[in-house]
């Protein structure tokens, strides 16, 4: 599969990429961004911040958030960033309280932090197992009850039905071969949104999930050589998405046109959950074709 994942990535060609979105769609607002160091966590701060809001991005790695920042004050914008590890719960607090601090206020937030390599799971150690359950689920969670119980805690009755979680997922319907842990960690995100979405209305919250398909970050490098030669197999499109695509699905989540949608599950995947196959750790030789 010929794809320039770095042509595909570049913050300068992400930020002048077409968006149907009007440029001010998020003036006034402050969007909190986990994972925004790279690949759909950085197109959807970039996105965020074309659109005129005020970023809190956070992730593990320093030097790449503060690229991202970088990149986005030279532009005129704002952002804020904290280095946080999203499966420590008291890194979560501290996120949040240096959020309010600076800004005095969260309208939306999109956890994308997290992460998985492929393997058979049958071959899984414990250790491996735990580190992708606490990375996608513990942590997902900890972000989402972290946001609900601010804005809880603020009271804000002009805000009702403004509020935003959005968590990115997988693609669970078909399962994934050679991710099984993620795909049980992302499904166990999927029934918390689901639950949570009418527990926290009352809130004036909304909680969905955008679960994007075979999209074209730097993570698909660490997939072998032979599932990336069957990528375009994935979907009828015959094509990754980009992260683009994926950022302006959580834009329209967690935007006024979302305004309605809670508790829901948006897939894009080019029709990939319809016909295709996805075969992370390389396809097995009971399925080869004869």
């Amino acid at each position: 599969m010929n794809l320039d994942i770095d042509a595909l990535n570049d913050p300068a060609a992400l930020w002048a990429a077409d968006t149907v979105y009007r440029a001010d769609l998020f003036a006034g607002k402050v969007a909190l961004v986990s994972g925004a160091g790279s690949g759909i966590g950085r197109a959807v701060a970039l996105l965020f911040a074309r659109l005129g809001a005020r970023l809190v991005i956070c992730g593990r790695t320093p030097e790449k958030l503060e690229a991202v920042a970088d990149f986005v004050r030279a532009r005129g914008g704002e952002v804020l960033v904290v280095p946080t590890n999203v499966r420590e719960p008291e890194q979560v607090d501290a996120l949040f309280a240096q959020a309010h601090a600076h800004y005095g206020r969260i309208d939306c937030a999109v956890n994308n932090a997290g992460g998985q390599f492929p393997q058979a799971a049958i071959d899984f150690s414990p250790k491996g197992w735990s580190a992708v359950i606490n990375n996608n689920l513990n942590g997902t969670w900890l972000m989402m009850q972290r946001a609900a119980r601010y804005w809880r805690d603020q009271g804000d009755a002009a805000a009702r039905m403004l509020r935003s979680i959005c968590n990115i997922v997988v693609v669970v319907e078909r399962g994934m071969p050679g991710v099984a842990h993620t795909v049980a960690a992302r499904a166990g995100i999927i029934g918390a949104t689901r639950t949570v979405a009418v527990e926290w209305a009352p809130l004036g919250i909304r909680v969905n999930c955008v679960a994007p398909g075979l999209t074209a970050t730097e993570g698909l490098r660490v997939y072998p050589g032979e599932a990336q030669r069957e990528f375009p197999l994935a979907n009828p499109l015959k094509r990754p998405g980009t992260p683009m695509e994926i950022a302006q699905a959580c834009i329209y989540l967690s935007a006024s046109s979302g305004s309605f949608i809670t508790g829901e599950v948006l897939t894009v995947d080019g029709g990939g959950k319809l016909w295709g196959e996805l075969w992370t750790a390389g396809r097995p030789d009971y399925y080869r074709l004869p």
